[in-house]
């Protein structure tokens, strides 16, 4: 059965993912950005151009995503739209926290005057912070340790809340640390494939990162936007979380890109002695978490049957590959 779709932010990672994943089902998909005019070029995503219907819409602007629904008049609405950068929200907490809360409440209202419509609000790990147990399933404790945290348990909360009723299919997707090559480099992840992918094309010499001891739960933002469409094309509507489950230190992840890469992590300096390319900052050195962000995904797998394809050598190694095509360079160069 075909649908008709909104994805609000179908220009962000996911945005992009899940407009391609609907499109090759054929349904048709609606996005919102802050300002369409060449919107999709400037994302890499210009293979959409006249398949995706762009809307003008702003989350600080209640009344853009609502008249943007309104146009669209979708089947199902997927809000992925948001703040995604954790330590911005420092920095200007009111900002963060109208976009994702008011953004969301506007998106809820405006899908709730429309019979029938079903609505996926993204949220975070980040509500779960100081949680007391680790890995977090959707029952978990959630005592956020952040403004975006907070802001994405608000959200989180008025979904369960308008749920409630009875009368709504709402979906929150509790996703954890997801990654592809078209995450911007200011996230860890990128930061290390495409420094590793410079070491390897003889660009740089050395990688300087924080503390390398810091645990997350990484999966490919393809096997978690599949998860989005079956929770939201599910028979009941419920919050799952969407994550690996699998623990990995950053450590981890710099040794898996340089494995990726074919270049050795450990080399012999000019005074003879070994020396790591990857150098630590002080600065970005942090005590490890009591309770680690780690996912479990036990609802989503037994309710959805979802399976992700992707595992944590294969995803570091897809972003090493695209970061050493962009500079020109091969594995082992």
């Amino acid at each position: 059965m075909s649908r008709r779709v909104l994805i609000t932010g179908v220009t962000g990672q996911d945005g992009g993912y899940l407009a391609e994943r609907l499109l090759a089902g054929g349904d048709e998909v609606v996005g919102t950005v802050r300002r369409p005019d060449g919107a999709l070029a400037a994302a890499g995503l210009g293979h959409l151009e006249g398949r995706v219907t762009l809307l003008p819409a702003d989350l600080l602007d209640a009344a853009s995503v609502r008249r943007a629904i309104a146009e669209a008049q979708p089947d199902e609405i997927y809000h992925l739209a948001a703040p995604t950068f954790v330590p911005h929200s420092w920095e200007d907490p009111t900002e963060v926290t109208q976009a994702i809360v008011t953004g969301t409440a506007a998106v809820l209202a405006e899908a709730g005057a429309r019979d029938g419509v079903r609505v996926l609000v993204a949220t975070s790990s980040e509500i779960f912070g100081d949680a007391g147990v680790s890995p977090q399933d959707e029952d978990a404790p959630k005592r956020p340790r952040s403004p975006y945290g907070v802001a994405k348990l608000a959200a989180h909360g008025l979904v369960g809340t308008l749920r409630s009723r009875g009368d709504r299919f709402l979906v929150s997707a509790i996703t954890f640390n997801h990654e592809s090559p078209r995450r911007p480099e200011r996230f860890l992840p990128r930061k290390v494939t495409a420094g590793v992918a410079a070491i390897a094309a003889g660009r740089a010499d050395e990688l300087t990162l924080g503390d390398q001891r810091a645990v997350r739960d990484w999966s490919h933002a393809k096997d978690v936007v599949a998860g989005m469409v079956l929770a939201l094309r599910h028979d009941e509507p419920g919050d799952y979380v969407l994550a690996s489950g699998v623990p990995h230190t950053v450590g981890d992840l710099v040794d898996a890109a340089f494995r990726a890469a074919g270049v050795e992590r450990h080399v012999t300096g000019p005074d003879g002695q070994p020396r790591d390319r990857v150098l630590v900052d002080p600065r970005f050195v942090r005590p490890p978490e009591e309770w680690p962000p780690v996912g479990d995904p036990a609802r989503a797998r037994r309710v959805l049957g979802w399976r992700p394809e992707h595992d944590f050598e294969a995803l570091v190694a897809e972003m090493v590959r695209a970061d050493l095509e962009r500079l020109g360079g091969a594995p082992g160069a």
